[in-house]
Protein backbone atom coordinates (compact mmCIF):
# COMPACT_ATOMS: atom_id res chain seq x y z
CA UNK A 1 0.00 0.00 0.00
CA UNK A 2 1.50 3.58 -1.06
CA UNK A 3 1.00 6.57 1.87
CA UNK A 4 -1.88 8.69 0.67
CA UNK A 5 -0.51 12.02 0.02
CA UNK A 6 -1.76 14.39 2.98
CA UNK A 7 -2.06 18.21 2.62
CA UNK A 8 -2.87 20.91 4.56
CA UNK A 9 -2.55 25.07 4.44
CA UNK A 10 0.98 25.06 4.51
CA UNK A 11 2.33 21.15 4.31
CA UNK A 12 2.87 18.06 2.20
CA UNK A 13 2.75 15.09 3.80
CA UNK A 14 3.98 11.75 1.45
CA UNK A 15 6.44 8.68 0.93
CA UNK A 16 9.59 8.72 2.16
CA UNK A 17 11.63 8.90 -1.06
CA UNK A 18 15.37 7.69 -1.79
CA UNK A 19 16.12 12.03 -2.07
CA UNK A 20 14.54 12.12 1.41
CA UNK A 21 17.77 10.47 2.97
CA UNK A 22 20.48 13.11 2.93
CA UNK A 23 17.70 15.25 4.87
CA UNK A 24 16.58 12.64 7.04
CA UNK A 25 20.29 11.95 7.92
CA UNK A 26 21.00 15.37 8.60
CA UNK A 27 17.98 16.04 10.76
CA UNK A 28 18.86 12.53 12.91
CA UNK A 29 22.78 13.60 13.29
CA UNK A 30 21.52 16.75 15.12
CA UNK A 31 22.18 16.15 19.11
CA UNK A 32 19.28 19.18 19.32
CA UNK A 33 16.71 16.81 17.40
CA UNK A 34 17.63 13.27 19.08
CA UNK A 35 17.53 15.17 22.67
CA UNK A 36 14.44 13.50 24.06
CA UNK A 37 14.59 10.36 21.13
CA UNK A 38 16.71 8.38 22.73
CA UNK A 39 19.37 10.99 23.39
CA UNK A 40 21.59 9.38 20.29
CA UNK A 41 21.99 10.29 16.96
CA UNK A 42 21.67 7.94 14.33
CA UNK A 43 24.06 6.54 11.36
CA UNK A 44 23.17 7.42 7.82
CA UNK A 45 21.78 3.73 7.68
CA UNK A 46 20.09 3.87 10.50
CA UNK A 47 18.51 6.99 9.06
CA UNK A 48 18.27 4.88 5.64
CA UNK A 49 16.52 1.36 7.02
CA UNK A 50 14.53 3.51 9.35
CA UNK A 51 13.06 5.35 6.23
CA UNK A 52 12.43 2.49 4.44
CA UNK A 53 10.93 0.39 7.64
CA UNK A 54 8.35 3.29 7.90
CA UNK A 55 6.99 3.03 4.08
CA UNK A 56 7.21 -0.95 4.18
CA UNK A 57 5.10 -0.77 7.12
CA UNK A 58 2.12 0.59 5.45
CA UNK A 59 2.40 -2.93 3.50
CA UNK A 60 1.71 -4.77 6.56
CA UNK A 61 0.23 -2.78 8.66
CA UNK A 62 -1.94 -0.11 6.76
CA UNK A 63 0.00 2.55 8.23
CA UNK A 64 3.28 4.15 8.82
CA UNK A 65 5.32 7.26 8.58
CA UNK A 66 5.33 10.53 6.30
CA UNK A 67 8.19 12.63 5.10
CA UNK A 68 6.64 15.96 5.97
CA UNK A 69 7.98 18.79 3.46
CA UNK A 70 6.62 22.48 3.25
CA UNK A 71 3.75 23.06 0.31
CA UNK A 72 5.45 25.89 -0.90
CA UNK A 73 9.15 25.62 -1.54
CA UNK A 74 9.18 21.11 -1.02
CA UNK A 75 11.71 21.72 1.36
CA UNK A 76 12.14 18.66 3.94
CA UNK A 77 10.72 19.51 7.85
CA UNK A 78 10.93 16.00 9.31
CA UNK A 79 8.72 12.92 9.52
CA UNK A 80 5.46 11.48 11.18
CA UNK A 81 3.42 8.87 11.17
CA UNK A 82 2.34 5.68 12.88
CA UNK A 83 4.40 2.03 13.67
CA UNK A 84 3.93 -0.86 15.33
CA UNK A 85 7.28 -1.15 17.16
CA UNK A 86 6.59 -4.43 19.20
CA UNK A 87 8.71 -2.94 22.00
CA UNK A 88 7.80 -4.85 24.79
CA UNK A 89 6.77 -2.69 26.90
CA UNK A 90 4.24 -2.25 30.10
CA UNK A 91 1.57 -1.97 29.45
CA UNK A 92 1.85 -3.63 25.49
CA UNK A 93 1.05 -1.00 23.12
CA UNK A 94 0.97 -2.80 19.79
CA UNK A 95 -2.79 -3.43 19.58
CA UNK A 96 -2.24 0.29 18.70
CA UNK A 97 -1.15 2.67 15.88
CA UNK A 98 1.80 4.31 17.64
CA UNK A 99 2.20 8.01 16.46
CA UNK A 100 5.95 9.65 16.23
CA UNK A 101 7.11 12.43 14.94
CA UNK A 102 10.58 14.13 14.81
CA UNK A 103 11.29 17.40 13.14
CA UNK A 104 14.49 19.20 11.86
CA UNK A 105 15.09 22.60 13.75
CA UNK A 106 13.95 25.09 10.78
CA UNK A 107 10.54 23.64 11.14
CA UNK A 108 10.79 24.34 15.31
CA UNK A 109 8.32 26.74 16.84
CA UNK A 110 5.96 27.86 14.02
CA UNK A 111 3.35 25.19 14.50
CA UNK A 112 4.60 22.51 12.09
CA UNK A 113 4.84 19.81 14.39
CA UNK A 114 0.78 20.41 15.37
CA UNK A 115 0.07 20.79 11.82
CA UNK A 116 1.40 17.35 10.49
CA UNK A 117 0.18 15.68 13.87
CA UNK A 118 -3.34 17.05 13.17
CA UNK A 119 -3.39 15.71 9.81
CA UNK A 120 -1.99 12.35 10.46
CA UNK A 121 -5.20 11.75 13.03
CA UNK A 122 -7.38 13.11 10.73
CA UNK A 123 -6.55 10.63 8.37
CA UNK A 124 -6.50 7.67 11.03
CA UNK A 125 -9.53 8.74 12.58
CA UNK A 126 -11.29 8.48 9.18
CA UNK A 127 -9.61 4.98 7.87
CA UNK A 128 -8.74 3.27 11.46
CA UNK A 129 -10.68 4.86 14.29
CA UNK A 130 -9.99 3.73 17.67
CA UNK A 131 -7.23 4.04 19.95
CA UNK A 132 -4.14 5.09 19.39
CA UNK A 133 -0.46 5.90 21.70
CA UNK A 134 2.10 7.67 21.75
CA UNK A 135 5.58 8.01 24.29
CA UNK A 136 7.26 10.80 25.19
CA UNK A 137 9.94 11.34 27.03
CA UNK A 138 9.49 13.01 30.69
CA UNK A 139 11.71 16.43 29.22
CA UNK A 140 9.99 16.71 26.16
CA UNK A 141 7.25 19.66 26.78
CA UNK A 142 7.41 20.60 23.58
CA UNK A 143 5.98 17.14 22.14
CA UNK A 144 3.61 16.69 25.39
CA UNK A 145 1.64 19.94 23.86
CA UNK A 146 1.76 18.81 20.43
CA UNK A 147 0.06 15.29 21.55
CA UNK A 148 -1.97 17.24 24.02
CA UNK A 149 -3.67 19.54 21.14
CA UNK A 150 -4.17 16.32 19.20
CA UNK A 151 -6.50 14.94 21.82
CA UNK A 152 -3.99 12.31 23.98
CA UNK A 153 -4.02 12.02 27.75
CA UNK A 154 -1.13 10.88 29.91
CA UNK A 155 -2.01 7.33 30.62
CA UNK A 156 0.55 6.12 32.24
CA UNK A 157 4.64 5.82 33.00
CA UNK A 158 6.96 3.07 31.24
CA UNK A 159 10.63 2.30 30.32
CA UNK A 160 12.60 2.19 27.67
CA UNK A 161 16.02 0.72 28.02
CA UNK A 162 15.68 1.61 32.03
CA UNK A 163 14.63 5.19 31.32
CA UNK A 164 10.94 6.49 32.29
CA UNK A 165 8.55 7.51 29.39
CA UNK A 166 5.39 8.67 29.67
CA UNK A 167 2.70 6.90 27.59
CA UNK A 168 -0.45 8.78 25.84
CA UNK A 169 -3.50 7.65 24.51
CA UNK A 170 -5.81 8.72 22.51
CA UNK A 171 -9.18 8.05 21.24
CA UNK A 172 -10.36 8.64 17.68
CA UNK A 173 -12.58 12.07 17.57
CA UNK A 174 -15.90 11.35 15.29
Amino acid sequence: MTPPVLTTDRLVLRAFEEADHPHAAAMWSDEEVVRFIGARTRSEQDVWFAGVRGRGMWDIKGFGNWTVTERDTGAYLGEAGFADFRRGLTPDLSPWPEAGWAFARAAWGRGIASEAIAAIHDWLDRTQPGQSVCIIDTGNAASRRVAEKCGYQHWCLSEINGDPVNVYRRRAIP
